[in-house]
């Protein structure tokens, strides 16, 4: 069957149709009992190696990953941190494997702060509540189901699935992600493309259904910044004082306006709204484009420039001492390529008293907005929501995507989700009363299915 490795998607769709074609609530069910169950399954992530619940949630995904002859694989990078990644054989044997990957940990949830448990999976109106519905659990039943289906109809994806459901992403992947890459790569050999979070959620855009996907990813710089000076008598004249460099550096850095820098994901962007808007793109001023995105630019507005936030100030220990020491942090965001640039810009900024070192650091990433697998993704849309329009766009913020990149797999975040119009998904994130409408976990399954390209 690898003949139809050179036919246009549209053109293989339109003579397949029968193992994809299901009716809008065909997955309602299906979808939302494991998006409830892996909710209920509480795998709170605190940081360092503080969490839970991640063996339980790796255990219930292999069950189902097992049934549908996977031959999952649970792995532990430390006892206590799991993850679970498993195989689906694709039809076309030319074809290079694609992972499909999410994560399985959450961010704490206070339940003072809730008007319902967030353990719950509580359903009202149709709408599944808990911490993890959006980020990521309702995604990794979207992926969860949409293979089981394919299993069970007797269908195959064109490419090699490789289902990934990582532990430890909202910390970072040291003990999920980075962890398999590094120790555990033959996990994913012969992959080339990924999808996974966080886009593929729609927005109004210039009156038009809009479903965001992912190109690219900021990198990160966590920086820590020193300064050292004379200690001294705090009624005492003094000169080199290590409060006033530090606060000196924190005040240059903190209001550093950073100049607009397009790549190519967010000038893609920025044209297409134009086209939209009927108006000339005015690159030094931005402001129409994003006010046009909606509740997307929660997401992307910060990804038109590197950034620089001073997060933390420590220095001192009693009013009348003047330390000899003075320490801060920044949380600073490079965009692709831009990695030694911010670098040199803060050091600049913080002056040649004050030392900057990597606390942590990573690349921020960006892939074509282009190729079968875009295509794929595009006309998988048309199909399910014809009147709608996909961009790509940058995050703020990182995934997965980003460890995987290290094996030379271009990472891309759609899994399609048509929310109501007046739900806002990038406030959802990490968000009180975080939440899912079962019809766009629905959907998601559908739009999916299409994206893999199923033969029988």
């Amino acid at each position: 069957m690898a003949v139809h490795s050179r036919v246009r998607y549209g053109d293989f769709m339109a003579q397949h149709t029968d193992s994809v074609s299901n009716a809008p609530g065909t997955f309602r069910d299906r979808v939302a009992k494991i998006t409830r169950d892996l909710i209920q399954i509480d795998t709170t992530n605190y940081g360092g190696n503080d969490s839970r619940g991640e063996p339980e949630a790796a255990a219930y995904c292999a069950k189902i990953m097992d049934s549908m002859g996977m031959k999952p694989e649970t792995v532990e990078s430390v006892p206590g941190r799991a993850s679970v990644v498993g195989r689906m054989t694709g039809w076309d044997a030319d074809a290079p494997a694609l992972v499909l990957h999410g994560h399985l940990d959450v961010v704490p949830a206070d339940p003072s702060e809730w008007t319902v448990d967030p353990f719950g999976a509580e359903v009202i109106d149709d709408v599944i509540y808990g911490r993890g519905a959006a980020d990521m659990k309702g995604m990794d039943a979207i992926m969860l189901t949409a293979l089981e289906h394919l299993y069970a109809s007797g269908s195959r994806p064109r490419r090699d699935i490789i289902l990934a459901l990582f532990g430890d992403e909202e910390a970072g992947g040291v003990y999920g992600s980075g962890w398999l890459v590094s120790h555990r790569p033959d996990l994913f050999s012969g992959a080339t493309e990924a999808i996974s979070e966080v886009g593929g959620f729609t927005a109004t855009v210039a009156g038009k259904r809009a479903y965001f996907l992912q190109t690219a990813e900021k990198g990160i710089a966590w920086l820590n910044l020193s300064a050292r000076g004379a200690p001294g008598h705090g009624s005492a004249s003094h000169s080199d004082n290590a409060v006033t460099k530090m606060a000196d550096a924190i005040s240059a850095i903190g209001h550093y306006k950073w100049p607009l820098h397009y790549t190519a994901t967010t000038r893609h962007l920025m044209e297409e709204v134009s086209r939209l808007l009927d108006t000339e793109f005015d690159e030094t001023d931005p402001s129409p484009q994003l006010e046009a995105i909606g509740s997307a630019v929660t997401f992307v507005a910060s990804t038109l420039s590197n950034s620089s936030n001073p997060t933390g100030l420590t220095s001192g220990y009693k009013h009348n001492v003047i330390p000899g020491k003075a320490e801060a942090t920044v949380d600073a965001r490079p965009l692709p390529g831009h990695d030694e640039y911010l670098l040199e810009t803060i050091r600049s900024l913080a002056g040649d008293d004050v030392e900057v070192s990597y606390e942590h650091g990573r690349k921020a990433i960006e892939a074509p907005f282009s190729g079968r697998l875009v295509e794929t993704m595009i006309e998988a849309i048309a199909y399910e929501d014809p009147e709608a329009i996909v961009l790509p766009f940058m995050m703020s913020g990182g995934t997965d995507n980003n460890a995987l990149s290290r094996l030379e797999i271009a990472g891309y975040g759609f899994i399609p989700l048509q929310l109501p119009a007046d739900l806002a998904f990038p406030q959802l994130f990490h968000g009180i009363d975080e939440r899912m409408p079962i019809d766009s976990l629905d959907f998601g399954v559908r739009a999916l299915l299409r994206i893999l390209e199923p033969a029988k």
